[in-house]
């Protein structure tokens, strides 16, 4: 987390309401009773993505509008025959995707058709068989399961009326998958150990607490990550900490608490005694006056001894981050003064000390530079960061060989280039070293970041750049407060309770769209103490109850997922035959049923003239829509 913004924020808020979970989830043990978030699992329409191609078996140079997600545009094969082919590719497998959606160009005519899905656009396997059909309907919406699925084809074996082919939209639809790990960095746990963290806190059954943990794993996060300070200290005087908080020794309690939840364990190594971050990576003063060749072995014997401790103590990490977003490098030494680094100010300020012998600095100012002498320059700090860097990766396989390891860095915005020369340098030269990565990590906050659709940029150059690697957001946040509501930089979402999960889904949906299922977790940065996601309750001491938005953790994954859609045809003075009953596919157990539908009464003329009449419907598990084409 960029250091000079990591002053906790707690909202000031006063009304209290129950939260609207999303319907289409089960009801959770309790209920966070402050602020009100409607969330909704998360559904996300993958042909539409840029990343997308659609091809046609004619009327190729129109098959894009039928994935762009607006039904004004249309593919239009060439001429009436039927016996067409439009085939989505989605980039890359996916293995969450349950529902494909269809709209024809033209209403009134009945279509035939099949679709199916393949892993390889080879073999096919089909998910929906129309071929029969005899009624008139513009679309369908399709359930299925099949894991491994890249390309989507709707096969038009033939119609009514001999129109010219057309489809407005070929939608397919990703869920969250449930190996996406959804978490957070909760050092400050430490920080803030008399602290009682209720669902309910003004309640009789005030629900889970009062522990954080027990009420992060209540809402639904499955994982901590923990930030580790060699020896904390001050960062303005770089004197030792009166208490040695995110330390070692008291991040051993902390990880004890974390695994006796039965919650996943990352560790963040700073490789500082104080914040590192982009803009500050300072050595532990233990090994700044070290040469170089003793830092490295620093580097790889504290890696391992600490490692070794908390499996002693049956606490092995799921994963480690050897460093902490070193898009810049780490452990700064000599080279600080081309670097042009002033923070943090004891760096500075003990330069003789903290600067005297190289470190693992980049030097990005000579970056495709044509000057041999900074050329040179340029490559030597890659190399000595990248034998800094290996040490620690050594280190973990060594000491732990299935724990996962994490190199953590950010995008800044418009610096996508600057992240991917990062990546080509740090991969090439460490695998060259003998080591390498499992996981490829960045950080994604909207005010230095960009927008989350540069976010999604960001992760498919990443993903496809490097297909070998697991891709997660290490870090992101979002307020619930401030501003007057309105949206942070580069955000859609305003600043509120809503807005704060609005915003969180919208990262996890962008992790769980990464092409081939690289995404693999997204962690939110200290809930409980920046861009918080819980609140002091006034009148209660030391008491903090979460806001509505922290049911993004257990609310996004779809349980249930309908057919939500259906379309119908009537004639002008007729009523429709609505359905009594829609499709639902049970996720848990990939089972396809039905569900009886109660529609609303429609009103008085509505079928009077031709047009398109829409109706609202309500099941058990969810709302859906009826279109109705009266012709």
């Amino acid at each position: 987390m960029i250091a000079r913004f990591r002053s906790r924020v707690t909202a000031a808020l006063t009304a209290f309401a129950t939260v609207a979970a999303g319907v289409l989830t089960a009801p959770p043990q309790a209920h966070a009773i402050y602020g009100t978030a409607d969330i909704k699992p998360i559904e996300s329409n993958i042909a539409a993505k840029f990343w997308a191609t659609a091809t046609a078996s004619s009327g190729s140079a129109t098959a894009r509008s039928a994935i762009d997600g607006n039904p004004a545009t249309s593919w239009y094969a060439d001429g009436p025959s039927a016996r067409q082919q439009l085939t989505v590719d989605l980039g890359g497998a996916y293995d969450n995707l349950r529902k494909v959606k269809v709209l024809f160009a033209h209403r009134g005519v009945e279509y035939r058709y099949t679709i199916q899905v393949s892993a390889d656009g080879r073999r096919w396997n089909e998910i929906a068989d129309k071929s029969r059909n005899r009624a008139a309907e513009r679309g369908a919406a399709h359930l299925f399961t099949r894991p491994g699925t890249r390309y989507v084809r709707l096969s038009i074996i033939g119609t009514s009326g001999h129109p010219r082919i057309g489809v407005s939209e070929l939608q397919v639809f990703n869920y969250l998958r449930d190996d996406l790990v959804l978490g957070a960095d909760m050092s400050w746990m430490d920080d803030h150990q008399n602290r009682q963290y209720w669902v309910n806190p003004q309640s009789a059954d005030k629900g889970a607490g009062p522990h954080l943990l027990d009420v992060a794993k209540d809402r639904g996060m499955e994982y901590s990550r923990l930030r580790i300070f060699n020896e904390p200290r001050s960062e303005s005087t770089g004197q030792p900490a009166a208490i040695p908080r995110q330390g070692p020794e008291r991040s051993l309690q902390s990880a004890r608490w974390v695994k006796e939840r039965n919650m996943g364990l990352g560790i963040d190594f700073h490789y500082a005694d104080s914040w590192a971050d982009p803009s500050k990576q300072p050595k532990p003063r233990a090994w700044a006056q070290l040469e170089f060749g003793d830092l490295t072995k620093a580097v790889y014997s504290y890696t391992r001894d600490y490692l070794g401790r908390l499996i002693r103590q049956g606490t092995k990490p799921d994963k480690v981050a050897v460093g902490n977003e070193i898009i810049n490098g780490f452990m700064y030494g000599s080279e600080a003064a081309l670097i042009g680094t002033t923070a943090p100010p004891y760096f500075v300020d003990q330069a003789d000390i903290y600067q005297s012998k190289p470190g693992g600095g980049l030097l990005w100012r000579y970056w495709q530079s044509t000057d041999p002498e900074e050329q040179r320059l340029y490559n030597e700090a890659w190399d000595r960061f990248t034998t800094l860097a290996t040490a620690g990766i050594k280190a973990v396989r060594d000491t732990s060989p299935k724990t996962k390891v994490e190199i953590h860095v950010i995008v800044g915005t418009g610096r996508l280039a600057k992240t991917m020369e990062f990546w080509h340098q740090f991969l090439t030269r460490v695998k060259a070293k003998g080591q390498n990565p499992d996981v490829l990590a960045i950080s994604y906050y909207p005010e230095w970041h960009g927008t989350p659709e540069a976010l999604e940029v960001n992760l498919h150059t990443m993903a496809t750049t490097y297909p070998g690697y697991e891709i997660e957001i290490a870090e992101t946040s979002y307020p619930a407060s401030g501003g007057n509501g309105s949206p942070m930089p580069n955000s859609p979402f305003p600043r509120t309770v809503q807005g704060q999960a609005d915003a969180i889904q919208r990262i996890f949906q962008a992790a769980n769209d990464v092409v081939g299922n690289q995404g693999t977790g997204v962690l939110v940065w200290e809930p409980a103490g920046w861009q918080s996601m819980f609140r002091v309750v006034p009148g209660m001491p030391d008491t903090w109850e979460p806001h509505a938005s922290i049911n993004v953790f257990n609310a996004s994954r779809a349980r249930h997922v309908l057919e939500d859609t259906v379309h119908v045809t009537t004639r002008v003075g007729r009523a429709p035959a609505l359905p009594s009953a829609v499709r639902v596919l049970t996720t848990a157990n990939n089972r396809i049923s039905t569900v009886p539908v109660r529609w609303q009464a429609l009103p008085d003329g509505a079928t009077d003239r031709p047009g398109e009449v829409v109706v609202g419907g309500t099941t058990a598990l969810g709302k859906v829509t009826a279109v109705v084409d009266v012709l």
